[in-house]
């Protein structure tokens, strides 16, 4: 059997006019699918550069080697503009933390706002008897695992503050009994949000 253009393509015979028009058509329908494309690009691209900006400012803050479970930082885009906010237990937290942001792509300017809590003993000491009080009691354990526990812990003078992220109402409620429990302690300020 002798195979021809004609009978490969189960017999269908079309006329070179018929591959023009057909060809015209898809040409047609591909330039309006990428001028649709081009058009829409760029409603996305300044929502996915902002996204990025916040996700590097995170992630160069998460990454900061002395930050601890003892230490709340926050921070908010402003433009291009990174304003840091929150609570160190160490001064040079406070500067490392504005020292890496300065240098993520897209930044032009930092605002510290970062307060340095007090070098004090007395609040080492809280921070610490705060940690195994917390963290101790076997259902919040899971809170302090990972790299960037969920529940910080804020010592000032004596005045402790829980703040991030727990399961439920009670997880939240459990953690600030604890909290007050540890002596030598003035006051327990819960600010756990509750996901979901």
């Amino acid at each position: 059997m002798c195979v021809t253009p004609e009978t490969a393509f189960g017999g269908a015979h079309l006329t070179k006019q018929e591959d023009v028009g057909d060809m015209k058509k898809r040409v047609g329908a591909f330039a309006v699918a990428l001028v649709a494309v081009a058009l829409a690009a760029p409603m996305f691209a300044n929502t996915n550069t902002q996204k990025t900006l916040d996700d590097r400012v995170r992630h160069e803050l998460v990454m900061l080697p002395y930050f601890s479970i003892f230490d709340d930082l926050s921070f908010r885009l402003d433009g291009s503009t990174v304003v840091l906010s929150g609570d160190v237990h160490t001064p040079a937290m406070r500067s490392d933390a504005e020292s890496a942001v300065k240098h993520v792509e897209g930044v032009t300017r930092v605002v510290n706002n970062i307060n340095v809590l007090p070098l004090s003993p007395f609040d080492n000491r809280i921070r610490l008897a705060e940690y195994r009080a917390v963290f101790g009691y076997s259902t919040l354990y899971r809170y302090a695992e990972g790299p960037n526990p969920s529940i910080r812990i804020i010592v000032d003078g004596g005045r402790v503050k829980l703040v991030g992220v727990v399961d439920s109402q009670t997880d939240k409620n459990i953690a600030g009994i604890r909290a007050s429990g540890v002596p030598g302690v003035f006051s327990v300020e819960n600010d756990l949000v509750v996901a979901g």
